[in-house]
């Protein structure tokens, strides 16, 4: 099992870098950022650093850690934009990328910058679309696509990624139609929740594979909660959390494994800063991640 970490970018460059250094020597896998530009609750003007921004900023100053958007809302970028943009950081990365993008659910946003916000059904069809979009520009010399929401016309996108083939993430568990989407383009897909909450939707996204005709086993698979370990830090009250000694995070890791994932993410939004911060960080790795890490 791969172990990343997931810097909050409410916090400030430097403390985001803090983080994002100390992995990168310590032996950590990743790193993921989310992709806003406001707080989803009030107060709303908060501050935030811009997701692809600071990616292309670890890209060239962190090295060894995969990097990738958790996840990029589609709606915020056309995806040829979007596909011109993980190509570049892809290559300032030198290969550790990982492209993850949603369907896009933050309503504030869209309606304080003016971005079209369109129903549940109505994002998922562009989400479907994109992946088209972006698998054809990053994968072929000259990409044609005429759906309903995007048209590419012989449209050239160079240079390609250094990866042969760049990883494309999605991001939720809707079980009609996300996972639908998931099982047709994802090469990784990713959820929050606890292992049981993994494993029930993992067994829906087999179903949509077989429907597909893919080997789900070609689909790893990500998962995140907030963690308080013995104590230090504190669960978030609209996220999926759990309190837990490090003995129960193993027991934890072990039935996350067990549902077949690959990689544990943890988000440092309860953990702190600075020195706190770098203690617990180490701990995870060193006193529950261990017996687990590849």
């Amino acid at each position: 099992m791969r172990f990343s970490i997931w810097p909050s970018t409410t916090q400030p460059w430097d403390k985001l870098f803090d983080a994002a250094s100390h992995a990168a020597k310590t032996g950590w896998d990743g790193l993921w950022v989310a992709d806003h530009f406001m707080p989803a609750a009030a107060p709303a003007d908060g501050p935030l650093l811009e997701c692809w921004s600071v990616l292309a900023g670890l890209a060239t100053s962190v090295p060894g850690l995969r990097l990738g958007s958790l996840v990029t809302g589609n709606t915020y970028r056309h995806p040829a934009v979007l596909a011109n943009m993980a190509a570049t950081v892809d290559h300032l990365s030198g290969g550790r990328l990982v492209l993850g993008i949603g369907a896009g659910w933050q309503e504030n946003e869209h309606r304080a910058y003016g971005i079209e916000y369109s129903d549940m059904p109505g994002r998922l069809a562009r989400l479907d679309e994109a992946c088209a979009v972006l698998r054809g520009l990053l994968t072929t010399q000259r990409a044609n696509f005429d759906g309903r929401y995007y048209h590419l016309v012989d449209a050239p996108m160079e240079p390609k990624p250094l990866q042969d083939r760049l990883p494309l993430l999605i991001g939720g568990a809707g079980e009609k139609v996300t996972l639908r989407i998931a099982a047709k383009w994802a090469d990784e897909w990713n959820t929050w929740g606890t292992p049981e909450v993994i494993a029930a939707k993992g067994a829906v996204l087999g179903r949509h594979c077989e429907k597909l005709g893919r080997d789900p086993g070609t689909i790893a698979r990500s998962a995140q909660v907030i963690v308080t370990l013995d104590g230090a830090g504190a669960p978030i009250s609209r996220m999926p959390s759990v309190e837990v000694s490090s003995a129960e995070m193993q027991d934890m890791l072990g039935r996350y494994e067990r549902a077949g994932v690959d990689e544990f993410i943890l988000p440092d939004w309860n953990l702190g800063t600075g020195a706190a911060r770098r203690d617990l960080m180490d701990r995870f790795l060193t006193e529950v991640a261990a017996p687990f890490r590849r």
